[in-house]
């Protein structure tokens, strides 16, 4: 995550030029990666919604979709709001260390650091503040898309054992962001199979805001989308 003030200014103006929507550092979601069935006590924690084993991994990308954070130490029938509220990023967003905020789907509560979209917006006011956020936390899916075309094995599946899959995960994670910064393209025909990922509908069980998260994303949207 950007730690200077520089560094968080500059992350929020590259988000602020997608669909000018102000302040975000951030976006924020889960992907399942499959895994092998796991035979062992709890091995069935590790079958998710859909069906079949894999780790929930939680991962925060920036504008230019190189990943910032990432969790991967969750089974697959843990849900997207869990893992955050669990982890080490939520803490230090709590403390005040970052001057922006993340952005989610409606999987996650609507808190002061973390805007979600609004389940019936009403007024034109809050139509665009969701048309903005869509096209911003959007990101993240293409984030999704460009590391699974890069490293086909997220998209097949690890079939090692648990830990090493973890670790491979997180290694994949640090060699797309490499990529990205030495510029290294995915192969053209991938192109096709990158947008359609990241326009597949992610369906998430809504999770109502908490009152400090409803008030500020209120008072934000009435500064910012008037």
């Amino acid at each position: 995550m950007p730690t200077t003030l520089n560094e968080q200014q500059e992350t929020i103006r590259k988000f602020r030029s997608i669909a000018n929507f102000p302040t975000v550092i951030g976006a924020i979601d889960c992907t399942h990666i499959r895994v092998k069935k796991v035979n062992a006590d709890g091995g069935q924690l590790y079958i998710n919604r859909k069906g079949f084993s894999s780790i929930n991994v939680q991962v925060v990308c920036d504008a230019d979709l190189k990943i910032m954070d990432i969790v991967t130490r969750w089974r697959g029938s843990v849900h997207d709001s869990r893992i955050f509220r669990e982890c080490r990023l939520k803490q230090r967003f709590e403390a005040g260390a970052f001057s922006g905020i993340l952005l989610g789907d409606s999987g996650y509560p609507c808190t002061p650091y973390l805007f979600t979209p609004l389940l019936n917006p009403t007024t034109p006011q809050e139509e665009r503040y969701n048309r903005s956020h869509i096209r911003t936390r959007n990101t993240v899916e293409r984030c999704f898309g460009l590391w699974k075309q890069r490293f086909r094995c997220l998209l097949r599946g690890m079939f090692g054992d648990i830990e090493t899959a973890k670790k491979t995960i997180v290694a994949c994670a640090v060699l797309h962001n490499m990529a990205i910064d030495m510029r290294e393209d995915v192969f053209s025909g991938e192109r096709d199979s990158i947008e359609q990922y990241s326009s597949e509908p992610i369906v998430q069980r809504y999770i109502a805001p908490s009152i400090r998260g409803n008030i500020r994303r209120r008072q934000f949207i009435e500064t910012h989308f008037q």
